[in-house]
């Protein structure tokens, strides 16, 4: 592995859990707006009844977000794993290689070739579990797009039922528009996670 390429893997899977990190505290932002507006909603009372369900699919997204977040930086955390691995067994194949190349013409010379064959074998392992560990992070990255969709329409009907709330509207509105905000967070920030997941150079 080139020195070029451990240190993008580094910087991705850092960059990646930065951003992880900011997509899970705004995915629990919008839980707490949806126990806020379960509560106003449940004072304006009538005004508010056809508010009340939307704040129950509200936490549900915040849930949803949360839990495929988990399961992104597990994803990440093995990345990184891997990244160091890779990074060891391609320093312990040259180190071999150097060592076969100085004592080539010495005695058990050729027993050498074992250990490095071994740890290169071990550094191409690495690396294509790391190829199929950033496939399936790609994915999982994709599927929290559709929660963050979800949160825009659901903060787009959020508004027509706040405009029914009377005294209760700008608050309930505020709602709206803090769920309809951490939606476009989400969506930037996963874009950003797929990005730094791209410059990634697979090539050995």
């Amino acid at each position: 592995m080139k020195k070029n390429q451990v240190k993008s893997q580094f910087v991705a899977v850092a960059s990646i859990a930065a951003e992880l990190s900011d997509v899970m505290n705004v995915a629990k932002e919008i839980s707490l707006a949806a126990a806020n507006a379960k509560a106003i909603a449940f004072r304006a009372g009538e005004k508010a009844k056809g508010f009340q369900p939307i704040t129950d699919f509200i936490n549900e997204l915040a849930k949803d977000t949360i839990n495929l977040v988990n399961s992104i930086n597990l994803q990440a955390v093995k990345l990184y794993q891997l990244t160091v691995n890779e990074h060891k067994m391609t320093a312990a194949s040259n180190q071999f290689s150097k060592v076969t190349s100085l004592t080539e013409n010495a005695a058990y010379a050729s027993s050498m070739n074992i250990s490095q064959e071994q740890a290169e074998q071990r550094k191409m392992e690495c690396r294509r579990e790391f190829q199929s560990h950033v496939d399936q992070l790609l994915e999982q990255l994709a599927s929290v797009m559709h929660p963050a969709r979800a949160a825009r329409v659901i903060a787009a009907n959020s508004r027509i039922e706040a405009s029914q709330a009377g005294e209760y509207l700008q608050s309930l509105q505020a709602v709206a528009e803090s769920v309809d905000n951490a939606a476009l967070v989400i969506h930037s920030n996963v874009q950003r996670c797929r990005t730094a997941l791209s410059i990634i150079n697979f090539s050995d």
